[in-house]
């Protein structure tokens, strides 16, 4: 008996799911991280679809891609489009790692010249107008000062603080774990001032909640009793921020650069910050901080032996 196989050319949706196991598997990254990698792939989808473009994930051309690239950057700012040519030339990689495809069409590709984008940090005096806006009458606002001060007193990210477990609260050591991107666990010093306002939460809001199922050991927990999402996090905040009359581009994320920044210029090793941050190179941690020339001269005139 003669046996005929036949070869299915690959389609997109199943290159995505494949590409999303890698991204899982073997490379460990987070969900967050995978859904902005196959987003990407998404809009490259779209356009193929609406060019009348049947191209497979092996037939496509760098012709094609240049077409897309040059289209995208007619709807987003240079950063946008220089993270889209990014997941792009991983996701073909992968299909060249893979064997599916020779080459790499987005090999010659070039992304568009950036310069380095610093976010905005706040001052001390900013965090306090901000947690000073907080209505501490309601049960949320006892809720959100735990969460600002956990921000900024501990450096997390926004999906490290909405998945902090109470198993995860070591206050008599002075340390909590938390997870971070890939999975990988690491241990953050939390200073008595913000661990007291999570006991605060804890104890006297979160104890009454009617907890769901599934999130008995999430700390922070909305009024129905489960997990806070990213997007109220960031509500949370942008409504702090105009009511404190602050106009600075504030998200989560500029509290845990405040926490880095304001180490830093408190004569902070930039190996420990690194650390608390969970960063597997220093040049993360290098790139994160923007350091004013007048806190360089401090540490030359205070370090420098010909100060």
């Amino acid at each position: 008996m003669v046996i005929f196989y036949i070869l299915v050319p690959m389609k997109w949706n199943h290159a995505i799911k494949d590409y999303t196991h890698y991204l899982r598997i073997e490379r460990g990254l987070s969900e967050n991280s995978i859904i902005n990698y196959t987003l990407d792939i998404q809009r490259l989808i779209k356009f193929l679809e609406d060019h009348n473009i049947t191209s497979t994930p092996i037939s496509i051309d760098k012709e094609i891609l240049q077409k897309f690239v040059y289209e995208t950057a007619k709807l987003v700012n240079p950063r946008s489009q220089s993270r889209i040519i990014s997941g792009l030339k991983s996701f073909f990689n992968y299909l060249v790692f893979e064997d599916y495809r020779e080459t790499n069409p987005m090999e010659l590709i070039e992304a568009p010249k950036i310069g380095r984008k610093l976010p905005d940090t706040l001052s001390v005096e900013e965090i306090d107008l901000i947690i000073a806006q907080i209505d501490l009458s309601t049960p949320e606002g006892e809720r959100n000062r735990a969460i600002i001060e956990t921000l900024y007193g501990c450096g997390l990210r926004v999906s490290e603080l909405t998945t902090l477990k109470l198993s995860s609260l070591f206050f008599d050591e002075g340390y909590i774990s938390v997870t971070g991107k890939g999975d990988k666990q690491r241990f953050v010093p939390i200073g008595e001032t913000t661990s007291n306002y999570i006991n605060i939460y804890k104890n006297e809001i979160r104890s009454h909640i009617d907890i769901k199922k599934g999130h008995e050991d999430t700390l922070f927990l909305n009024r129905r009793g489960r997990q806070l999402t990213r997007a109220m996090i960031f509500t949370i905040i942008k409504r702090l921020v105009e009511k404190a009359g602050i106009h600075k581009q504030v998200s989560p994320h500029t509290f845990r650069h405040s926490f880095a920044t304001h180490l830093l210029e408190n004569g902070a090793d930039l190996r420990a910050i690194q650390l608390m941050l969970g960063h597997e190179s220093i040049t993360t941690t290098e790139i994160y901080m923007h350091i004013d020339r007048s806190h360089l001269s401090e540490v030359i005139n205070s370090f420098h032996p010909r100060r």
